[in-house]
């Protein structure tokens, strides 16, 4: 697919460094009845303009509670390309889930709901033949592409789009990418997205930890200062970002220590030039311990389902503490197993990018909550507060 320098890149990144949109070994919820942290608390007011986003899957099951949420995500649609050319995208999963996740807004009409594309297919009676790297090389499938969102969300009632091409110039999962082209055809992509839905639906896209980066014909992720005039807000993927690396967290908030950090990926969209304001961090509702089953252990497993995966008889240790790192995690034998999130890390975050003007958190995913809504409760509170 490339040279061999980019594909011993892609090789190491992907030991350590991806997302959890990506198949692997996750555990879906819903998750189980308790953790550690205990029940519910009180809810917080919401304040207008702060954003707490959770993305909800074609494969869940669960209705979200509207009290706790400003926005929704619907994960996900797929491209439908033969040919070398875009045909159209369906929804992954029923339409029945959809309208699920559609009637929360005709209840609660504040809530925005957004449906999101993803770079895979899963589909039965879909493959993979160029994904959003052959629709997005030509005006003629990116306009056909917009249209064809504008119609959709006109016809569902819904408040717009939200892009995860996981990643422009990098394939982590099968699908086709141009590293010569893909990244400039990702800014022309959200750029007739722009001009075809206007101002009256969001744009948002879910984005990588760090800027554009590579060499001569080799270029990757997404050039983060050329997308932003076109979108609405970005949705930071602050997680998994050292998946597979023995001892480490996937979302520790500072830590230079390690390959990347929340720090350095805030750091890298201010220094593109973003505002504050257009940024949202993201946390994990699940706990990671490697990026694949490897080692005969689930390599990924839901908050919700703790108590049952991580018990304390076989060795594990929910709640760890690193002060450094500002994140808990959980050990086995007394030695560093998985990195996640629990309440503490997500009062902490909140509260660092509320003070640099951020607008709020997102997280992948709601399902993966315990029964209680201890974490997107957090998330809230944390937002709201």
């Amino acid at each position: 697919m490339k040279k061999n320098a980019l594909l011993c890149l892609i090789v190491a990144l992907c030991g350590i460094l991806t997302t959890a949109c990506i198949d692997d070994s996750y555990v879906p919820g819903p998750g189980g009845s308790s953790t550690t942290d205990g029940g519910s608390p009180a809810r917080a007011e919401r304040k207008e303009g702060r954003i707490a986003l959770g993305y909800c899957t074609y494969y869940g099951s669960q209705t979200p509670d509207a009290s706790v949420l400003t926005h929704i995500n619907y994960a996900f649609a797929e491209l439908y390309v033969r040919d070398g050319k875009y045909q159209s995208f369906k929804l992954q999963g029923t339409e029945k889930r959809f309208q699920q996740i559609v009637n929360v807004k005709k209840q609660h009409p504040e809530i925005k709901i957004c449906l999101s594309f993803s770079h895979t297919v899963d589909n039965p009676d879909n493959y993979q033949a160029g994904g959003f790297s052959v629709m997005a090389s030509t005006a003629e499938g990116r306009k056909a592409f917009a249209e064809d969102c504008l119609a959709f969300v006109r016809k569902w009632g819904i408040d717009g789009i939200d892009i995860d091409w996981e990643f422009p110039g990098l394939s982590w999962s099968g699908h086709a990418c141009d590293p010569a082209h893909d990244v400039e055809n990702y800014t022309l992509l959200m750029k007739q997205l722009r001009e075809t839905l206007g101002k009256d639906y969001l744009l948002t896209y879910a984005g990588y930890v760090m800027n554009v980066s590579g060499e001569e014909d080799n270029w990757r992720y997404i050039d983060i200062a050329a997308v932003d005039p076109y979108v609405d807000f970005v949705n930071i993927m602050t997680y998994d970002i050292a998946a597979g690396s023995e001892g480490q967290h996937q979302s520790a908030w500072n830590r230079p220590d390690y390959y990347w950090d929340c720090v350095r990926a805030i750091d890298a969209y201010l220094s593109a030039g973003v505002s504050p304001s257009k940024l949202v961090l993201g946390i994990p509702f699940y706990a990671r311990h490697a990026w694949d089953d490897s080692d005969g252990y689930k390599g990924c497993v839901d908050y919700g389902k703790f108590a049952v995966e991580y018990p304390a008889g076989k060795g594990y240790k929910i709640d760890n503490w690193d002060e450094k790192g500002m994140v808990p995690y959980i050990t086995k034998d007394g030695k560093m197993w998985a990195g996640y999130d629990n309440p503490k890390s997500i009062s902490l975050k909140a509260e660092n990018i509320l003070k640099m003007g951020m607008k709020g958190l997102m997280y992948w995913d709601y399902d993966a909550d315990d029964a209680a809504g201890t974490l997107r409760t957090a998330v809230w509170n944390a937002v709201m507060k």
